[in-house]
């Protein structure tokens, strides 16, 4: 995560954690790395995918899908930060530069309306995780993530509008739903 990102009202990454429960999060500096994280990307029963757009990584590198090498389970690294704080820590993280880097192809535009974004094309980082999740077979999950996604949206919205939520809307049954079933 970039330095200040977590702390933005507006930030969807720690959405993840609240439907992913072995989700980690680091705080990224351009001159230190934790510890903890070198230790989770070394270990063997992962296979890390650093997810970034395709235009930004060598051709040699990229992946559109989740393989199933030797039983390893998908680790996806997420860049928590405005573009261009992403585009920077994929570019100044040399312990992400042997990885694949998963390149999404979204079937829509993003749907996250809190901040502008360069292009309707960037996902925010809650979109990011659920095609995630989906390509992960783990579809409970990504539904659950997307429908938590939207009622964030929601009420961040009515309460910059001083506006009453309607916890019986389709937004609110959608997670309702999806969080019974999982």
């Amino acid at each position: 995560m970039a330095d200040i990102e977590p702390l933005k009202p507006s930030n969807t990454g720690w959405l993840i954690a609240d439907v992913v429960a072995d989700t980690l999060a680091f705080g990224w500096a351009r001159t230190e790395v934790d510890p903890a994280l070198l230790a989770l990307l070394s270990d063997p029963q992962w296979q890390p995918y650093v997810v970034f757009p395709a235009k930004f990584a060598d051709a040699a590198r990229v992946v559109h899908e989740v393989t199933n090498n030797d039983n390893k389970r998908p680790l996806f690294i997420l860049l928590d930060g405005t573009w261009d704080e992403a585009r920077k820590m994929f570019r100044k993280s040399p312990y992400l530069q042997n990885f694949p880097v998963l390149s999404l192809q979204p079937e829509q535009l993003s749907r996250y309306k809190l901040r502008r974004a360069q292009s309707e094309a960037h996902l925010c980082t809650a979109e990011v995780g659920a095609m995630c999740l989906a390509l992960a077979n783990d579809t409970q999950s990504a539904e659950a993530l997307n429908a938590y996604f939207e009622v964030f949206t929601e009420h961040y919205l009515k309460a910059k509008q001083q506006l009453p939520v309607d916890w019986a809307d389709n937004v609110h049954l959608r997670l309702q739903t999806a969080t019974h079933s999982a």
